[in-house]
C-alpha cells in the first residue's frame, strides 16, 4: 500500500453528524486516525475532523455517495494512499423517507430504491472496496449501523425498516464470509436523542421521548455517545465476537 502509519486507521461513513460523528471522535480519542465520509453536510464533516484532530488524530475528509460504486472505489483509493490499511470500518451512512408505514400510495419506487441503495447496497459496496485495506491490518473489524427497527416491528417507514433488517442479515452473512480474519458485528440503537428522532417525532419529540424513558429499565433513551461506546468496544475488544447484532436501548425491547 502507498500510505503507511504506526497508528490504527478507521473509515466511518456518514460521519458528519449523529452516530457517525460520535464514532469518529471516539475512535480518534482511542488513538485511531480517521477517514470521515459524508455526502452533503460540509460543515458537519469539518466539525468532526476538527474534534478528531483535537483528540490527536490525523483526519481525511471524503465527500462521496456510498450508493455510487465508482465513487466508493475512488474513496478507498484515497484512504489507501493516505493510511495504507484499515483497522476498522464503520458502515453508518444511512437515509430514510418521511412516509408513514401505512402510506402505501405516497411512497414512490424511487424513494424505496434510494433507501436501499444507501443503507444496503452502499454498505456492501464500501465493504467490498475496503477489503484489501482491512486485510492489510492485523486485527480488522467492521461495525454496521442497524436499528431496532431491523430486528423487531415498529412504526418506522417501510423501506427503512426493511433495509435495516437486510443490514442485520448481511452482518451475519459477512461474518461467516470474512472470518477468521475480519470480525463483523452491528449495533441496533433504539430511540435515540437528537435530530433523527426530532425529525421523526416532530412536535411530539419531548413528550414521547420522556414516556419512552419512563418505560426503559435504565430510565433514559440512548445517546449517540452510547452507540459510539459500543462500536468502539466491538472494534478494540470483544475479539471472539462476530456476527452479532447488539441492541442499544437500555433494556426497553427486552422488557416490554
Amino acid at each position: 500500500m502507498a500510505g503507511s502509519s504506526t497508528r490504527p486507521a478507521a473509515l466511518v461513513t456518514g460521519a458528519a453528524s449523529g452516530i457517525g460523528q460520535a464514532a469518529a471522535i471516539a475512535l480518534a480519542g482511542h488513538g485511531f486516525d480517521v477517514a470521515i465520509n459524508y455526502s452533503s453536510n460540509d460543515a458537519g464533516a469539518r466539525a468532526t475532523a476538527e474534534q478528531a484532530e483535537a483528540a490527536g488524530a490525523s483526519s481525511l475528509v471524503l465527500r462521496y455517495d456510498v450508493a455510487d460504486d465508482a465513487a466508493v472505489r475512488e474513496m478507498l483509493g484515497e484512504i489507501g494512499a493516505r493510511f495504507g490499511k484499515l483497522d476498522a470500518l464503520i458502515n453508518n451512512a444511512g437515509t430514510t423517507v418521511a412516509n408513514e408505514p401505512t402510506d402505501f400510495e405516497g411512497l414512490t419506487p424511487e424513494a424505496w430504491d434510494r433507501v436501499f441503495a444507501v443503507n444496503v447496497r452502499g454498505l456492501w459496496q464500501v465493504t467490498r472496496a475496503a477489503l484489501p485495506l482491512l486485510r492489510a491490518a492485523e486485527s480488522p473489524a467492521i461495525v454496521n449501523t442497524c436499528s431496532i427497527a431491523g430486528v423487531r416491528p415498529g412504526p418506522q417507514p417501510l423501506p427503512y425498516a426493511a433495509s435495516k433488517a437486510a443490514v442485520a442479515n448481511l452482518t451475519k452473512t459477512l461474518a461467516g464470509a470474512l472470518g477468521p480474519k475480519i470480525r463483523v458485528n452491528a449495533v441496533a440503537p433504539g430511540w435515540l436523542e437528537g435530530e433523527w428522532m426530532q425529525r421523526t417525532l416532530a412536535e411530539n419529540y419531548e413528550g414521547l421521548m420522556a414516556r419512552r424513558a419512563r418505560y426503559t429499565p435504565l430510565k433514559r433513551v440512548a445517546t449517540v455517545e452510547d452507540v459510539a461506546e459500543t462500536m468502539l468496544s466491538l472494534i478494540v475488544s470483544n475479539h471472539f465476537v462476530t456476527g452479532e447484532i447488539v441492541i442499544i436501548d437500555g433494556g426497553f425491547s427486552s422488557t416490554t
